[in-house]
């Protein structure tokens, strides 16, 4: 099959999130199954760009509304990422270094969008599939189907949405609807949600299927979509939860070159014990206590505003028996309360506020917790990190934490789960960690040595992809 990924981020060219990391790594366990897997991006200003060897493969001119725009294509040389990357680059919207944040994002994602109908409408043939991700290319399915210029090619290509996060709809005001291209204007409900032209919802509405990145994201969607749940709801049918993966070429501690000392299920005390020393020392921590970390970033969504009052709740309530380490960045005023806690509990908590890749791999080696509180988990790919490396997560009962992590008071329990985003939950779940820690060394070993053995791979997920798709033709 050929397989057109259209995605806002694909890891390591471009990356905020967990999108980035999937579409980074679907697509190559998809190739490894033996099909074409293609991802289309814009063609930000990273690292990645100018340290690679690219091919113009296609030019062309479209419109947004009024405004004319001139779209290239680029074509990775070397197959480096294990399947075939373009770049679409419009001058003036997508030449920039942040994938997000601008006042023009509607314009920039929506030109993107174009350019990619329009460069797919142009092919001799037409691809398998189309899958969309997320409301960067939410607008697609409906483009495809409705909009007169690509409707006549593409409208029997099949198309699959995946959300990875419903919060983020991408909403565009009714008074901008001549951005679009010229569509049947009958079809107009296909892109309304409550009074404004919703990308996510539109997505929903026209995508042969629909996919979430977890079974229990799905069905929590059903009750709480931000605004979207009964549309959930309706389209229930063509919507199944396919947990995502995690790479384990580059989550792998017996061959990452990020940490200190390698290690498999057999040496993860010595392997373990080490890292931890290296990473305690780089930011004065006693490498004798329990080391529980945050990684991700500072939002509501992640519960992460509950982090300074449950560390000071748990450095007091537990007489400073366990050490903490947070790695994130966000909102400034979470980022400046963490930055500023480490001079009130300095060596028994520390921060690194920001992002480093590095720093988060040695982190998941030397830490021996991995909390997660968060309010909504779509599915969560930090836990899998964690259990690969060795380190119990510590996680609230929502979404993919559910799915993929089970209570240490449970049949073969590898983590601890709690109910509530709340400091007390937290707080409590900080003692069971210390206890498990000093108290229940043989639990606590066979845990480690267990988790590690537990196949989170894509390779399960990336061919339930690929029946899904067969199951449209």
């Amino acid at each position: 099959m050929e397989i057109i990924h259209i995605a806002a981020e694909c890891y390591p060219v471009a990356k905020a999130g967990g999108l980035g990391d999937v579409v980074g790594a679907l697509p190559k366990y998809q190739a490894e199954l033996g099909h074409v897997a293609k991802v289309v991006m814009p063609m930000y200003r990273t690292k990645f760009l100018y340290a690679n060897d690219w091919e113009l493969v296609h030019e062309g001119d479209q419109r947004i509304g009024p405004y004319a725009f001139h779209y290239s294509i680029i074509k990775e040389k070397t197959n480096k990422l294990g399947f075939d990357l373009y770049l679409i680059d419009i001058n003036g919207l997508l030449d920039r270094e942040k994938i997000y944040g601008y006042e023009d994002d509607t314009e920039r994602f929506l030109a993107f969008q174009v350019a990619a109908c329009d460069w797919m409408s142009k092919w001799q043939h037409s691809p398998d599939v189309i899958h969309c991700h997320d409301h960067h290319t939410g607008l697609i399915p409906f483009m495809v189907k409705y909009c007169f210029e690509f409707r006549q090619k593409l409208a029997d290509v099949p198309t699959v949405l995946t959300v990875h996060n419903a919060q983020y709809q991408g909403w565009i005001g009714w008074d901008k609807y001549y951005l679009l291209p010229p569509f049947d204007s009958w079809k107009w409900g296909m892109l309304d949600w409550a009074d404004s032209i919703n990308p996510l919802a539109s997505a929903v509405k026209c995508a042969w299927k629909v996919t979430t990145v977890s079974h229990s994201y799905l069905d929590e969607l059903k009750e709480e979509a931000n605004g979207l749940q009964d549309l959930f709801q309706y389209e229930v049918g063509k919507s199944s939860g396919i947990l995502n993966g995690i790479d384990n070429q580059v989550w792998d501690p017996l061959t990452d070159t990020m940490i200190a000392k390698n290690y498999d299920k057999e040496l993860v005390a010595k392997g373990k014990k080490k890292n931890k020393k290296e990473l305690a020392g780089q930011f004065g921590l006693d490498p004798e206590k329990p080391l529980i970390a945050f990684i991700g970033r500072l939002v509501g969504e992640k519960a992460a505003d509950l982090l300074p009052e449950a560390i000071a709740q748990s450095i007091y309530q537990h007489h400073g028996n366990a050490n903490f380490l947070v790695l994130g960045s966000g909102d400034p005023n979470l980022e400046d309360k963490l930055d500023q806690m480490k001079h009130q509990f300095g060596g028994y908590y520390n921060s690194y506020i920001g992002y480093s890749e590095p720093l988060s791999h040695l982190i998941y080696a030397g830490s021996d917790f991995l909390l997660m509180p968060s309010r909504v988990e779509p599915c969560g790919l930090n836990q899998m990190y964690a259990l690969r490396y060795g380190t119990v997560p510590m996680v609230r009962n929502v979404g993919g934490l559910r799915d993929t992590v089970t209570d240490m008071g449970d049949w073969q329990g590898v983590g601890i789960r709690f109910d509530q985003a709340s400091v007390e939950d937290i707080t409590y779940s900080v003692g069971r960690a210390i206890d498990l820690y000093n108290n229940k060394q043989e639990l606590y070993n066979w845990m480690r040595s267990h988790m590690m053995t537990i196949d989170h791979s894509w390779d399960s997920s990336a061919q339930q992809y690929i029946d899904l798709y067969k199951s449209l033709k």
